[in-house]
């Protein structure tokens, strides 16, 4: 295993201007990315320290029913006396999700190391499973590679409640008909068998999406001692019962602020990342496992589609007696992060760090200061096979970013058609349309007139050399179809569906290539969170 880093061009503007000096993205975070700063808020975070046994100790009680490694164990102990955390987050995908969601948890991890030795100190990672989401359709599908060809495969059960991920149950039948179907798209390896046994034996023991995802990445990470902890879990939600409290008696100057930095960041030119407005509550009430968007309204939080009415007050007693009925959204998820967890640092990806532009004033408002924004890592992962390939078209990862092996295989198309069977077809459809325009005239000057009759016959002849052609040019790419499936296997394999194989695939396809170890050695190499883009090569 090698890993290469490549300055990528970096389309995504927010992000690009981040890892730019100079530019107006800054002003609206309240930390550039640089060592100073991690011990800026190092220092401004020992100012803060608070008891963290009952927030470990919650997260242990999460944590335990997954099974709790020793490094896990050692992390938890470094968080009740004290330690800060880097942390990041992602919805519970479908084994595990895409690729981005490992990417996100190397991230948190690599950047918690290198924060220990560089602060001497202990820094834990933690990462925030996003149970709350209802976008189940969001979740419920990944990608594999079967053949040439890219195929979606999605979990078919659905449902039309807005139930949050972690109290939404799984079909186990289901389930276990989706991770055939994708296990036999990778084709059969001598890996394949072990890997389904351990998939089906993860799934049996979880209820629901959340207890999945949170199993599996259990298993991918236990070895760092990655934290996990559910943002729907039932402790977790007792505990934040006073930032609930918090965040209900400041929504409005919340949703102003954030709405004012939104237009701010427009002007900037880096659009409306959340499309925030004045009368947002930016809270969900949840009934039954469901998610209902509250707003404000003649001073009442309300929901009229669901028919739900609360004054602040009744709100203040929900956050008080029953916080498990409260939810955040994109807004406050960061607040309540920061008053749960003693944030050195959040790891996020490029949309994530766009709508965060937005909320510098929002923390301000709860009397809390904006952590570090950290941009996760960009990891390509490019097999023994794709290398050779690129080797003998003499392509980079960035040329098939760029669209050049698509090009490459037109280009081919083209060069191998046969262009004389395609001449001579072509001087047949003239002839034949040469002798129907003499039988016409000849037919009209006996005044029989079959114009209609003449030009459907007409159209069906040259349908006739419509498909002639089309069969001559399927046969000719038959007979090249492996030179042209090397082509669609580089663009599909580094860059499906026009964007970054990260956002496609999940891990398991390399592990039943590679091995139980694969995540281990991945583990291996040394990451550093900049603006460069990975190479793994396996």
């Amino acid at each position: 295993m090698k890993l290469e880093s490549i300055q990528a061009p970096i389309k995504n503007h927010v992000l690009a201007d981040y890892w730019s000096p100079n530019t107006a993205i800054h002003k609206f975070f309240e930390y550039d990315y640089h060592d100073q700063a991690f011990e800026k808020r190092a220092a401004y975070l020992a100012q803060r320290a608070h008891d963290q046994k009952e927030l470990t100790a919650i997260i242990r009680q999460y944590m335990e029913p997954l099974g709790l490694s020793s490094k896990a164990s050692e992390h938890l102990k470094q968080l009740e006396q004290g330690a800060m955390v880097i942390v990041g987050g992602q919805q519970a995908g479908i084994l595990t999700g895409p690729l981005y969601s490992v990417h996100k948890a190397i991230s948190v991890i690599a950047l918690a190391k290198e924060q220990s030795e560089k602060l001497q100190q202990p820094v834990v990672p933690v990462f925030w499973i996003a149970g709350e989401d209802h976008d189940l359709e969001e979740i419920n599908h990944t990608y594999t590679m079967q053949g040439e060809a890219l195929k979606k495969r999605t979990y078919s059960e659905r449902s039309r409640r807005k139930t949050m991920a972690s109290a939404t149950a799984l079909n186990k039948e289901a389930m276990t008909q989706l991770i055939n179907t994708i296990v036999r798209d990778y084709g059969e390896t001598a890996f394949t068998e072990g890997l389904m046994e351990q998939l089906v034996n993860v799934l049996n023991d979880s209820e629901t999406f959340t207890d999945f995802f949170a199993r599996l990445m259990n298993q991918l990470f236990k070895g760092e001692g990655l934290l996990l902890i559910d943002a729907a879990d039932f402790r977790l939600r007792q505990y934040e019962s006073k930032p609930f409290t918090r965040i209900i008696q400041h929504t409005e100057e919340i949703a102003s602020v954030v709405t004012e930095q939104e237009e701010a960041l427009e002007c900037a030119g880096y659009g409306k990342p959340i499309l925030a407005t004045k009368d947002a509550a930016n809270l969900f009430y949840v009934e039954d496992g469901e998610r209902h968007l509250l707003e404000r309204k003649n001073k009442l939080f309300v929901n009229l589609a669901a028919n739900i009415k609360f004054s602040q007050e009744e709100l203040l007693e929900i956050a008080e007696k029953h916080p498990e009925r409260l939810s955040n959204n994109v807004v406050t998820r960061p607040l309540m992060q920061e008053m749960v967890l003693p944030v050195l640092a959040f790891v996020g990806g490029p949309g994530e760090l766009a709508y965060w532009a937005t909320l510098k004033n929002a923390f301000t408002a709860l009397d809390l200061q904006m952590p570090i924004f950290a941009p996760r890592l960009h990891i390509t992962i490019v097999t023994r096979h794709v290398e050779q390939l690129l080797q003998e078209y003499q392509l980079t990862v960035a040329d098939v970013w760029d669209g050049k092996a698509l090009q490459l295989k037109e280009q081919f198309i083209a060069d191998v058609q046969d262009d004389e069977a395609k001449r001579q077809i072509q001087a047949m459809q003239q002839m034949i349309t040469e002798k129907y325009k003499e039988l016409a005239g000849y037919l009209e000057e006996q005044h029989l007139y079959l114009d209609k009759i003449l030009v459907k016959n007409q159209e069906n002849h040259l349908k006739q050399f419509d498909y002639l052609q089309q069969k001559i040019e399927q046969m000719v790419l038959s007979k090249h179809e492996t030179t042209i499936r090397k082509f669609m296997t580089l663009h599909n394999e580094l860059y499906p569906n026009d964007g970054f194989q990260e956002r496609a695939y999940n891990p398991y396809q390399y592990f039943n290539e590679f091995g139980p170890m694969f995540i281990t050695e991945m583990l291996k190499q040394h990451y550093s969170i900049d603006k460069h883009h990975y190479l793994l090569y396996i």
